[in-house]
């Protein structure tokens, strides 16, 4: 896997932790994982101008279709896999969300499936979906054309701030009703 640049961890709150489970084989090995996630947080709190209270922490769980496939059924009366989940830990104190910013889970097999469907490095679309799993964690949606114009517009300039392509180039605005 080729990470993006590490652009260490200037742009998050101070303090700011990055918990990392990978529970299933398969995933990158941690540390070239955290730089990833490092990098792409980083751009998304510059970015997107996101605000938490130093000492901030957020969970990112690395698991497989099977896992993620239960949480979206029992989370959202989805009965299928999906690429990443965002569960939310905690409502803004004022502007500042934190410390327990929540959880960011990953699935393996659909990650793989659509980097490799759009042609794209596994590593870039890891990247932006650990922008949009973050962004979700700040109330940022899709769920009409307006919230996801917002958020795609954020994603496409976090993106480009690393060097990744517009993920959306090629597809048309989708909002997610459910």
């Amino acid at each position: 896997m080729t990470a993006p640049e590490p652009a260490g961890s200037a742009d998050l709150p101070e303090d700011f932790a990055i918990d990392i489970t990978l529970s299933v084989e398969g995933w990158p090995e941690e540390d070239a994982l955290r730089a990833l996630c490092t990098t792409a947080l980083g751009a998304a709190f510059r970015e997107a101008a996101l605000e938490a209270v130093d000492g901030s922490e957020v969970s990112l769980v690395f698991t497989d279709d099977a896992a993620i496939r239960e949480l979206n059924r029992d989370w959202r009366e989805k009965d299928k896999p999906t690429n990443v989940l965002s569960f939310p830990g905690s409502d803004p104190d004022g502007e500042l969300y934190g410390p327990l910013l929540g959880d960011i889970v990953f699935a393996l097999e659909t990650v793989q499936r659509e980097a490799d469907e759009m042609e794209i490095e596994f590593s870039a679309h890891l990247t932006h979906l650990v922008v949009h799993g973050i962004l979700h964690l700040f109330d940022y949606d899709h769920q009409d054309d307006e919230e996801a114009e917002l958020m795609e517009g954020l994603e496409r300039r976090i993106l480009a701030s690393l060097g990744i392509a517009d993920p959306y180039a090629d597809r048309p605005l989708e909002a997610d009703p459910e």
